[in-house]
């Protein structure tokens, strides 16, 4: 086989204290190694909060982690919210979309330089977003100018539409940690300094990702949100 295929669910989990440890939402995911070494990653995602939101995303990108193209649909309320299709070259992004609150939209960014990663808010894409981070340079903290997001919403409950943003990355090193899926040895991550663009500060949101394809293998988000989450499954193909 050409290709290498990684599957794995991740289990959302509540930390405030009235719902300690409570399940909250769940994702599915897969990505495909195809052989020119780009990657495309699959995820349906479920989250049980009012609204419940209901997301499902394809992704592509290249070896180097920038993105190609990206499909985003969902569902919030139970309802259906909106749907698109975005596309990346060097020198543009692009994107035809459908909401409920804004119809249909047509966008079309000349860039300076190319989109360095698109947040689809899936928590798998979450731990592909860190491979961007140049380790080269040890601990310490990065930030990325050109970076975009399907939604400026915290749960990515709008939209879709392309939303441009800059953000920070930390990397904080390394450690062994072990989850329902496993003991995974993982590269530990943090999301700063998003404040200027985004409509509020993200909660402090820290990540640990596999050293090999940056699959999230835990995730904890402080603040408002309070909220774990974890590989439970994890297959290699």
């Amino acid at each position: 086989m050409s290709y290498q295929t990684i599957r794995g669910k991740i289990l959302y989990t509540s930390l405030k204290p009235e719902r300690m440890n409570q399940e909250r939402g769940r994702e599915y995911f897969s990505l495909t190694v195809q052989q020119d070494e780009t990657r495309v990653m699959h995820a349906h995602c479920e989250i049980d909060d009012e609204p419940a939101v209901i997301r499902d995303i394809t992704m592509s990108f290249d070896k180097d982690n920038y993105p190609l193209d990206c499909f985003n649909r969902i569902t919030v309320g139970h309802k259906f919210e909106g749907t698109g299709w975005f596309r990346f070259t060097k020198d543009m992004a692009e994107c035809e979309t459908y909401n409920q609150r804004d119809g249909r939209i047509t966008q079309k960014v000349p860039l300076e330089e190319p989109i360095r990663w698109l947040g689809s808010h899936p928590i798998v894409g979450d731990g592909l977003a860190c491979k961007v981070y140049d380790r080269s340079q040890g601990v310490g903290k990065q930030l990325f100018k050109n970076m975009a997001l399907t939604s400026p919403d915290h749960r990515g409950a709008t939209g879709p539409m392309l939303f441009r943003l800059g953000y920070g990355l930390e990397y904080l090193g390394e450690k062994t940690i072990t989850v329902p899926a496993g003991t995974f040895d993982c590269y530990h991550f943090a999301y700063t300094d998003t404040a200027a663009d985004l409509p509020e500060e993200h909660p402090k949101y820290e990540v640990w990702c596999t050293k090999d394809h940056f699959i999230a293998v835990a995730a904890e988000a402080g603040g408002y949100m309070m909220t774990r989450y974890e590989l439970v499954e994890y297959s290699v193909e």
